[in-house]
């Protein structure tokens, strides 16, 4: 299914159309803090193993609710969630989170920081093959240099490259990622994004993603939710909830600096940006 922008198109996924079994399957979830008025309801979306998908929507829409379910951090008012044919309940080692704030602790290396997920990870392991590990994780994300720092010796950047090396040495079955890069300047986060494609790459990692960023959705993901916000109309109050799942066709070898140049670029782009100005607002 095709969505029209003026004479051209953007791919979008029909959202009335029933998605295929896959690897993560949220159905029906919804959330409420005021009986009757949920943030958001019949929330429905899959993912298929290896697959990144990003979420976009304005502030209160519910995303971060939605991922701290995912992560076992919170509880749906309604709906059910199911990861490798097994419902999820409560937080678990197989979902790795990494948040905005890096969540450090601040008294331990970085060595030590990751060693800890690790030894939870594989309570059986000795030091030297954690060790080991944690130096492959660290190498990954660039920072052997840094290994024995600790959080307050470290840039900004470098303290969410240790929360996502943290988070891939672990080994999870998927990864929540809550805007990791929110408070990074333009340049680091252009780094860290690309890094972050390589390792999903290498490792064929399955990833959810909260962005605000419409290029960081288009760089990194396979596909794109665009969720609406909650909303008083004339037929009383709309929950928040999915509008469209748009397909990203781009080629999946891209980095940030030739996105613009990739055709195709600026028909998604426009797409989103609309969905978000003119769009996510709109009533029953």
């Amino acid at each position: 299914m095709w969505s029209e922008l003026g004479q051209r198109a953007v791919p979008v996924a029909p959202k009335d159309e029933p998605a295929a079994p896959g690897f993560l399957r949220v159905e029906g979830l919804s959330k409420s803090f005021v009986a009757g008025k949920p943030v958001f309801a019949g929330v429905s979306f899959t993912l298929d193993r290896g697959e990144f998908v990003c979420i976009i929507g304005h502030s209160g829409c519910g995303k971060t609710t939605i991922l701290n379910v995912l992560a076992g951090l919170d509880t749906a008012s309604g709906g059910h969630v199911f990861m490798d044919g097994r419902e999820l309940a409560g937080p678990s080692l197989e979902r790795g989170v990494v948040f905005q704030s890096h969540a450090l602790m601040p008294w331990l290396t970085v060595r030590k920081n990751i060693a800890f997920a690790v030894e939870s990870r594989w309570p059986q392991w000795k030091p030297a093959a954690v060790n080991a590990h944690v130096e492959k994780f660290v190498a990954m994300v660039g920072l052997s240099a840094a290994i024995d720092k600790k959080p307050s010796q470290l840039s900004g950047g470098m303290k969410q490259r240790v929360g996502i090396a943290r988070a891939f040495a672990i080994q999870p079955k998927m990864l929540l990622l809550d805007e990791p890069f929110g408070a990074l300047d333009a340049l680091t986060r252009g780094t860290i994004q690309d890094e972050l494609m390589s390792i999903v790459r290498e490792t064929r990692q399955t990833v959810f993603m909260i962005t605000h960023d419409v290029d960081e959705a288009i760089l990194l993901a396979d596909r794109i939710l665009l969720m609406s916000n909650g909303n008083e109309g004339p037929n009383g109050y709309t929950p928040a909830g999915i509008a469209e799942v748009v397909a990203n066709t781009l080629p999946r070898e891209r980095k940030r600096a030739g996105l613009h140049h990739l055709p195709g670029y600026y028909e998604l782009r426009n797409h989103i940006v609309d969905f978000l100005v003119t769009r996510a607002h709109a009533g029953p």
